[in-house]
């Protein structure tokens, strides 16, 4: 088990991103204080999204929510998320990592892969992670961990090794002695239920793994079970890929605080998340031809419907009608909505995307898209909340739906959740 080239992949983490970044922002108020981002602060029964290293010394861990965290933590400041904060400072490490080398794999938000194989003229490895790790310190006050390995996993396994900020260097010689004694779910991209598994199957370390019949892996866990036995000896060929093709789809979830039963509330929801998919869809200068929704209710049952456009669209008017269309023809007033999704698919240049207008709308169509193109560009400077359609807005003051609230909760959680460590299939 030997891989074909000697390669150099660095693996940045950021250390509690999104409390390190209000810690940046306004140090003052929060820096070297216990502070958790909840995706809803004022309700009690909220979670949290991420938690500084303060809290988590009093035994604050993300997932749990406001009341858990509050009751160990009393002391705890909540915060509420910034989606346009966060983005700021996630371009602001990827353009210094892509300082020094092109190959720049963005995993999250706060996370990516560098190859610096070809970056010699920068230095050696290690001088490479640690001149990042001090410049993302010293440019944007931020901590990071970076991994020094030969691959991708072992990377993201050196990373994981000392936080906060910190550089830590994984060999593939190394492996028997600091990973193999560690149980299975450590392993990178292997998640507690295939742990469970392999532990009826008495592999509980990863040196188990690395001993085990390949052959049974196979026939117990099809080419995952191959893979698994390879990452056990520190072996993986996975090459970092930069970002280069165009978004497929773009979309946006929302888990919602408290569970909706009535038309016109889910029916702002989804206003909401048309605003947000299509301003994201018009930055990119592109036109979506399908509208997806996603569904669920309190018992986590999930069903996705979609419906295509006669005519391309970035309008969030149109994406808001099918949606609403296919919501009223899938769901039952009065049955509880959990989360609500919308995702444009099929998207294209605007550019090379030919639209053919309707003859009672062709003289309006460019006096609305210089509209839109004002708005958006009032939005991105002075905020989400600077120009907002009376659909936005509730009628009734105590709504949990406000447009704030909706804003506070996990509307763009597909963009800025943390690396979920159940995923088994990561390369």
């Amino acid at each position: 088990m030997s891989e074909t080239r000697r390669r150099y992949i660095l693996h940045i983490d950021m250390n509690a991103f999104y409390c390190s970044v209000h810690a940046a922002e306004q140090p003052e108020m929060y820096r070297g204080k216990p502070t958790g981002v909840a995706g809803s602060v004022e309700l009690r029964k909220g979670i949290l999204v991420t938690s500084s290293y303060e809290a988590r010394a009093r035994g604050v861990r993300t997932g749990m929510t406001v009341r858990q965290a509050t009751a160990l933590c009393p002391e705890l400041i909540l915060i509420a998320p910034n989606f346009d904060l966060y983005r700021k400072y996630s371009r602001g490490f990827m353009k210094i990592a892509g300082n020094y080398t092109p190959l720049v794999e963005a995993v999250s938000i706060d996370e990516c892969f560098l190859d610096v194989t070809g970056s010699g003229q920068f230095g050696t490895p290690i001088e490479i992670a640690e001149t990042i790790r001090r410049r993302v310190r010293e440019e944007l006050s931020l901590p990071c961990s970076i991994g020094v390995a030969p691959n991708k996993l072992l990377a993201k396994m050196a990373s994981d090794m000392r936080k906060p900020d910190a550089v830590t260097v994984l060999r593939r010689r190394d492996v028997p002695t600091l990973l193999w004694g560690k149980p299975c779910q450590t392993l990178y991209g292997i998640g507690a239920k295939t742990a469970e598994k392999l532990g009826r199957l008495n592999i509980r370390t990863i040196g188990e793994l690395a001993a085990a019949d390949e052959r049974m892996l196979t026939e117990r866990f099809g080419v995952y079970g191959a893979w698994m036995k390879r990452a056990a000896h520190g072996l993986d060929d996975a090459p970092v890929q930069p970002l280069s093709e165009a978004a497929k789809s773009i979309g946006h979830t929302t888990t919602l605080p408290a569970d909706l039963t009535e038309r016109e509330q889910y029916r702002r929801v989804l206003l909401n998340l048309a605003d947000q998919t299509t301003r994201r869809l018009r930055r990119q200068s592109m036109m979506c031809s399908t509208v997806q929704i996603t569904i669920r209710d309190p018992s986590m049952k999930t069903i996705t419907r979609a419906a295509g456009l006669s005519v391309p669209t970035d309008a969030s008017d149109d994406v808001y009608k099918v949606a609403c269309r296919l919501m009223d023809a899938n769901w039952q007033a009065g049955d509880p909505v959990r989360l609500l999704g919308i995702t444009l698919q099929g998207l294209s240049p605007k550019q090379e995307t030919a639209v053919q207008l309707d003859l009672f709308s062709y003289e309006e169509a460019p006096k609305k898209d210089k509209l839109v193109t004002v708005m958006d560009r009032l939005r991105d400077k002075f905020g989400e909340g600077a120009v907002l359609t009376a659909g936005m807005l509730s009628d009734d003051p105590s709504s949990l739906i406000r447009n704030k609230k909706i804003r506070g909760t996990s509307l763009e959680k597909d963009f800025l959740r943390e690396p979920d460590p159940d995923a088994e299939n990561r390369y």
